[in-house]
């Protein structure tokens, strides 16, 4: 099976411009007035809250997040809180599923299965965890997945944390 598209480099973009982005490409991956994409970025500071997400599940007030200028965002993908912010890769598969006929819990399957392999080229070892999306490396998470699918095509995608502040997540 051959699937052509195209990889996007956009470097460090703010979330609400590629999330604009997305949905622009989306809507045309939806009409076949595109093939599938995939969109590699960094975000400045910013947190985003998927369909579960709920800003009580925050540690930082909504005042020291103002004090740091970091934003947030209420998304349509799946999951709770992510932290995006310079020295994380990012990357937004835009994916007309239909095509490679995948039910949704084998293309998040796959998405991790990506990062493992990634890892696995720098001598890390990742792991799933049974009760929690995503890939592990010892007890520490190294990579969000976190996907919307309309129409079956996907957007959003998966956050691995290379050269990230980590003092952000605390």
């Amino acid at each position: 099976m051959e699937h052509k598209g195209y990889l996007f480099n956009l470097g460090l973009i703010e979330y609400k411009k590629a999330w604009d982005l997305q949905l622009e490409l989306w809507t045309k991956r939806v009409e076949g007035r595109c093939p599938d994409l995939l969109l590699f970025l960094e975000h400045p500071h910013v947190l985003t809250l998927g369909r579960r997400g709920n800003r009580t599940h925050l540690l930082a007030s909504s005042e020291t997040l103002a004090k740091l200028n970091i934003p947030i965002f209420h998304i349509e993908r799946g999951g709770d809180v992510t932290y995006h912010g310079p020295g994380q890769l990012v990357v937004y598969p835009i994916l007309d599923l239909k095509e490679y006929g995948w039910k949704l819990v084998r293309y998040i399957e796959q998405l991790e299965e990506v990062i493992i392999r990634t890892l696995s080229d720098f001598g890390v070892t990742g792991r799933r965890d049974s009760l929690n999306r995503g890939v592990w490396v010892d007890r520490q998470k190294i990579a969000s997945v976190g996907v919307a699918v309309k129409r079956w095509v996907s957007l959003h995608g998966l956050a691995l944390n290379y050269a990230t502040d980590l003092t952000y997540f605390d």
